[in-house]
């Protein structure tokens, strides 16, 4: 958990400047790929997911150290092709786990996050799920613990090999030669983000393409189909929190709405997208028929807002740059109380990106939070500790939060209370020039 704090506060920021390099990349060759409001819901989301990661907020059902004991047929030692071993053990492991995600509608739901940018880029890597509590798809490295890879070298080769899978998602690398037949480019994953009916649900490889060949699920990028990316049922929020459980709550209610007790059981565990008939007529949900006439999610945000957001942003990374640099020092309870703080800002800040009112009421309960936290330990967990301005600071910040929140919700609903009016009157006018 430390170990993993400290690699992240190096990593994050690295992602940040990559990702920004490529807004300015794109905007300098006229090909910009990266909507604002889109990126800072990508970071925000990829902040939850290594919050959620740092915390321990899940249950391994089976764990590799109990596979390493129980099937090990050799005991090989931490040698450089241990590690190989261990490297593409991982990347067999995660095809498969990729692939069931994608098949499965419960299991769609722990990835859904990822896919549910409209924009395909460097920040939307960077949306990943919280959603997995329940880990069960350890047992597909299975080939690792026969061959006695420790569990120790599975710790090291796991972070590398999922930041390994972060750059190609961009649009501005082409195809590359030779390497599109051994590993996954840009290319080829382009395809995988795709919601084209040529696209769907092919080239599910995270590190190597070839288990996509070997099983069947390869697709080359094809020139006269342009991809287009999101989901077929687009989440039509910046929340990632929302995002995350969205899925989810359709097959609960679902589950609850269909009068067929065989379809209450089996919807959990059909094809990705299936839905009982007789609640797909009466709770008809929103989907892309044409891919290539569709609009996009944006609830057009003024300037003053996308400003506020990149700000709030900016105090989160500040928050979760502390807590993983002193894990140890603030301990348990601590840490989770913090990772609550910082679930709670995320929330609050996207919810304001939504426009939607209740952000008042959940950037309230955030900083009414922190003045608990402050108020109970007397400092924010030790930072003012040979500090004392730092307290001031954080209450100052907490009062500004919440009156910005509540003057940009207040004139939200003004234009939204004007809007309604221009419609009435011309209603009105059209209904008298009729007469």
């Amino acid at each position: 958990m430390e170990t993993y704090g400290k690699i992240l506060l190096i990593a994050m920021p690295a992602f940040l400047v990559l990702v920004l390099f490529e807004k300015w990349y794109g905007w300098r060759k006229g090909k910009d790929t990266v909507r604002n409001m889109d990126m800072i819901s990508s970071l925000s989301s990829g902040v939850t997911n290594v919050t959620k990661d740092v915390l321990g907020l899940s249950i391994i059902v089976i764990s590799y150290e109990w596979m390493y004991d129980h099937v090990a047929v050799v005991r090989v030692n931490n040698s450089a092709f241990t590690y190989i071993i261990a490297f593409f053990a991982l990347d067999f492991a995660g095809y498969w786990t990729h692939r069931i995600a994608h098949e499965y509608n419960f299991f769609w739901n722990n990835h859904i996050i990822h896919h549910s940018s409209e924009e395909f880029n460097l920040a939307c890597a960077l949306r990943q799920s919280i959603s997995g509590i329940v880990r069960i798809f350890v047992v597909f490295l299975l080939p690792a613990a026969s061959l006695g890879v420790p569990g120790s070298v599975i710790a090291i080769v796991a972070p590398l090999h999922l930041f390994a899978q972060f750059w190609y998602h961009t649009q501005h690398i082409g195809r590359m030669g030779m390497l599109e037949k051994i590993i996954v480019t840009p290319s080829h994953h382009r395809v995988h983000h795709a919601i084209n009916k040529e696209y769907l649900d092919r080239n599910y490889g995270q590190i190597f393409i070839f288990w996509d060949k070997w099983f069947g699920t390869y697709q080359q990028e094809l020139d006269h189909v342009k991809p287009v990316y999101g989901i077929t049922r687009p989440v039509q929020t910046w929340n990632p929190i929302k995002i995350n459980f969205q899925h989810l709550w359709l097959l609960i209610q679902d589950a609850w709405r269909t009068k067929k007790w065989k379809d209450k059981f089996r919807i959990w565990l059909m094809p990705t997208g299936w839905r009982p008939a007789d609640v797909t007529q009466k709770y008809p949900v929103y989907k892309i028929d044409d891919v290539y006439h569709f609009d996009k999610y944006d609830p057009h945000n003024p300037v003053a807002l996308q400003v506020w957001s990149w700000i709030q942003l900016i105090v989160l990374l500040i928050f979760i740059s502390y807590l993983f640099a002193n894990i140890a020092a603030i301990g348990s309870p601590g840490i989770f109380i913090y990772g609550l703080f910082v679930f709670l800002h995320v929330y609050a800040f996207t919810d304001l990106a939504d426009k939607n009112s209740s952000a008042i009421t959940w950037e309230a309960l955030k900083n009414i939070f922190g003045i608990a936290i402050l108020y109970r330990q007397g400092s924010w967990f030790g930072a003012a500790n040979g500090n004392a301005g730092v307290n001031a600071l954080l209450v100052a910040y907490i009062v500004a939060a919440t009156f910005i929140t509540a003057w940009f919700v207040y004139r939200q609903q003004v234009e939204a209370g004007n809007s309604k009016s221009e419609a009435k009157s011309s209603k009105f006018e059209k209904k008298h020039c009729n007469q």
